[in-house]
């Protein structure tokens, strides 16, 4: 795992962007280590933030269109969901709509709701709006503290 988060460091902002990409998608990766080493490095914070958040929503959009082409009834056939569970999970997403991308940054259930979102053919832009607000934020926060903790130093 080392060598493969060295590749994206080396690789500056498009290793960051591509770690993003990874992290946001379904596969377990943290971009988080490759932002918070660039930022201590002294690349520049903003060009950290826009490369990251971009490249986690555009991660974030391939869960969303997993979702958008499958469907319900494969959740409850081989995930084994019970459909009133499923259900009230769909009531809930469906209350707060594209809005709930907000908290697609949020570990472990994040990407279900995304595919939640894709699979309730939830507005596209709105979703994606949603994601990106949601991740840069979060993006954001990590570099305030990355540059907090620096000055304590």
């Amino acid at each position: 795992m080392d060598a493969i988060v060295q590749f994206f460091i080396d690789w500056g902002y498009v290793g960051l962007f591509l770690s993003a990409l990874i992290a946001g998608s379904i596969l377990p990766f943290s971009s988080e280590l490759v932002l918070t080493v660039l930022v201590q490095m002294g690349l520049n914070p903003i060009y950290c933030l826009i490369w990251a958040s971009i490249g986690n929503t555009l991660g974030g959009l391939i869960c969303y269109w997993l979702g958008y082409l499958g469907n319900m009834q494969w959740i409850e056939r081989w995930l084994k969901v019970e459909k009133q569970k499923l259900d009230k999970v769909e009531r809930f997403v469906r209350k707060y709509g594209a809005w709930m991308g907000l908290f697609s940054t949020l570990p472990w259930v994040g990407e279900a709701i995304i595919v939640m979102l894709g699979l309730m053919r939830s507005n596209v832009y709105y979703t994606t709006l949603a994601m990106f607000i949601g991740k840069a934020t979060r993006y954001a926060l990590i570099i305030l503290a990355v540059k907090g903790i620096n000055s304590l130093i």
